[in-house]
């Protein structure tokens, strides 16, 4: 194995992980320069991210749940560089849900994660591009509306760190009383729809919320935004919850409308909400735009996010 230099940026709330400091002490045994950068508040981990690349590394880790690949990737996007001049990303999974983590297949263990990084060339992936009236943001995942986003959003940071994925279950049942839809439209390439929505999945990748498989078919290297809206339904509360919190496929594909688009338009007559990745960011007008190949990622080479050749 060549040596190669690598920065792992690491949230802050996994500092202590004892597996994590076992994986990096095995990695730099095997000829990896690894060093670590812990963050600790906001604006931490863009400057790592221009500390790494000024520094010529290989490749940047990002240690941590989807929030803290959405930073990393953010960080990296903003740069002017191409995708083959940045360093390459890889992903160790230590948050709440994971996400990204599950639905692409990365191993769960800190060793094993750091293992795919310098096992398996990186790929180039798409990333979202998202234009609000606060300016220009990223995601690496999904972009969720609606009811899920709001579940996401309100979900107690004490309660996901006891319950995990769970919380978010408790979360949604709980609001079950006070669903509101979203009044909006859409359109793009061929695509127009307007109404009000309960979900709306936006994805490069195929779930969030701990779990809420919004759009099961997406990949992250196809050029294309799988859309999914799930218009406001006839029927009971309960009905919608478990429609909602269990990811009921089937359900979802016979209520649901899905398009795939290079790009999309939302507007509405008052200011909603999208969740980028975890981030909340709320605007009357957002324009979502895939940007294909703008990253390269360490993926399984099996990953069910790599649309086959």
């Amino acid at each position: 194995m060549d040596s190669s230099r690598w920065r792992l940026i690491l949230n802050g709330k996994s500092a202590g992980n004892d597996a994590l400091r076992a994986a990096v002490a095995h990695w730099r045994a095997h000829d990896i320069r690894l060093e670590v950068r812990v963050t600790w508040e906001s604006g931490d981990a863009e400057r790592y991210v221009r500390e790494a690349v000024a520094d010529g590394v290989d490749t940047i880790v990002a240690g941590g749940g989807d929030g803290t690949l959405s930073e990393v990737a953010t960080a990296l996007a903003h740069l002017r560089e191409p995708a083959d001049a940045l360093p390459s990303l890889a992903l160790i999974p230590m948050g709440t849900a994971n996400d990204f983590a599950t639905a692409a297949g990365i191993p769960a263990t800190p060793e094993e994660a750091l293992g795919l990084a310098a096992r398996v060339p990186a790929v180039a992936i798409d990333l979202l591009q998202v234009e609000a009236d606060d300016g220009v943001h990223w995601c690496v995942n999904l972009a969720t509306g609606g009811f899920g986003t709001e579940v996401t959003v309100e979900t107690d940071k004490n309660l996901k760190k006891m319950l995990g994925g769970l919380a978010y279950v408790i979360t949604g049942i709980a609001r079950l009383g006070r669903i509101e839809p979203v009044t909006a439209e859409l359109h793009g390439p061929d695509f127009a729809w307007s109404g009000g929505f309960l979900a709306l999945g936006l994805g490069n990748g195929r779930q969030a919320g701990g779990g809420q498989v919004l759009c099961p078919d997406a990949c992250v290297n196809d050029g294309q935004i799988d859309v999914t809206v799930l218009p406001v339904l006839n029927g009971d509360l309960a009905t919608v919850g478990t429609l909602l919190t269990q990811s009921d496929r089937e359900a979802l594909e016979r209520l649901a409308t899905r398009a795939r688009l290079p790009w999309l338009e939302l507007s509405a007559a008052k200011p909603f909400t999208l969740n980028l990745d975890g981030e909340p960011v709320r605007s009357r007008r957002f324009r979502v735009t895939c940007v294909p190949g703008r990253l390269r990622m360490h993926l399984p080479s099996d990953c069910p996010l790599l649309a086959k050749a």
